[in-house]
């Protein structure tokens, strides 16, 4: 297949790359254009407006704006790059001859967080800040223009790790690996991750398999706590997990502290640290005939956590 990919210079896209290089033609849409191993050639956004871009057989759009954590962008910086580009991608696409278009959305275009126990993809999206209200925009824009006779998926992913990954895990690794205990074990939350590798196999499906548009979660099959995570972590360094198991109470009074004292444990990051956000992946599963995933949740973190020793 002829394959085009936006982002494509960014962390999934290089690792889509490897994967589909070898039996596929792939080609890029990106801000930066050098060469990349792999893909035939990478295009600029003006080059779509020219209508230089090669006729391929599937669009997998990628690029965005990631959610700042430290919020330092303003909301319109989201929805020019989540939902204007996503508009300007999924116009070009109606109007090629391109058969398949996959959009990489978010969990967090669904829900901040998860009412009930599970994550499914028929609840009423409510998201929360400019990422998530960026993301829902595009997909809604996507959803009201239907593409006849073509197949368009919409991905809304958990938080996608693997080998040259940067963001939270990155952060909690470091902070682990310099011995810090874990003073939150008394809230034993679970949460969903997604690891590349199964990601890569889920849009390989996608690619030469008939599957039915619409939308789909996208995550591993277990959920793990954070002290299952940090456990992780540990066993990947060679060390001993450090976990505290301090009153919830005394945490939460904490929090309150750090609420008006401006600390780095707030009542919000308290919530983000301890909240549970399990996700169901039933949905692409039986959409690609399978039964499980084809790599565990510890198994893709455990191969993240150790590439971050190998580049340390």
């Amino acid at each position: 297949m002829k394959i085009l990919i936006t982002g494509i210079h960014g962390f999934v896209g290089g690792n889509l790359v490897k994967a589909l290089g070898q039996s596929n033609e792939i080609y890029g849409l990106d801000i930066v254009a050098p060469e990349k191993e792999g893909v035939v050639k990478t295009f600029s956004w003006d080059d779509l407006d020219e209508n230089k871009i090669p006729q391929v057989d599937a669009v997998i759009h990628l690029a965005g704006k990631a959610h700042d954590l430290k919020k330092t962008s303003g909301p319109e910086v989201y929805f020019k790059v989540n939902t204007g580009l996503t508009q300007k991608m999924y116009d070009w696409f109606l109007k090629s001859s391109v058969g398949k278009f996959i959009f990489f959305s978010s969990v967090k275009a669904a829900a901040d967080f998860v009412p009930g126990d599970i994550l499914t993809e028929d609840i009423v999206p409510n998201p929360v800040g400019p990422y998530g209200e960026s993301k829902i925009k595009a997909e809604e824009y996507i959803l009201s223009h239907p593409a006849a006779d073509k197949q368009v998926y919409i991905l809304r992913p958990c938080m996608i790790h693997g080998p040259g990954n940067k963001g939270n895990l990155n952060l909690l690794y470091g902070v682990v690996k310099k011995g810090v205990p874990w003073p939150l074990g008394a809230f034993e939350n679970h949460r969903c991750f997604t690891s590349i590798d199964n990601l890569c196999f889920v849009i390989k499906g996608l690619l030469v398999k008939e599957v039915e548009s619409g939308i789909y979660n996208m995550c591993d099959d277990e959920a793990l706590s954070t002290n299952g995570l940090i456990t992780v972590i540990c066993k990947a360094l060679g060390k001993k997990a450090r976990i505290w198991y301090l009153p919830k109470g005394l945490m939460n009074g904490m929090a309150k502290v750090g609420d008006v004292l401006h600390l780095p444990l707030n009542s919000e990051r308290l919530t983000k640290l301890t909240e549970d956000y399990v996700v169901s992946n039933a949905k692409i599963k039986k959409a690609l005939g399978i039964d499980k995933m084809p790599i565990r949740a510890e198994e893709g973190l455990t191969q993240t956590i150790k590439s971050f020793t190998n580049t340390k």
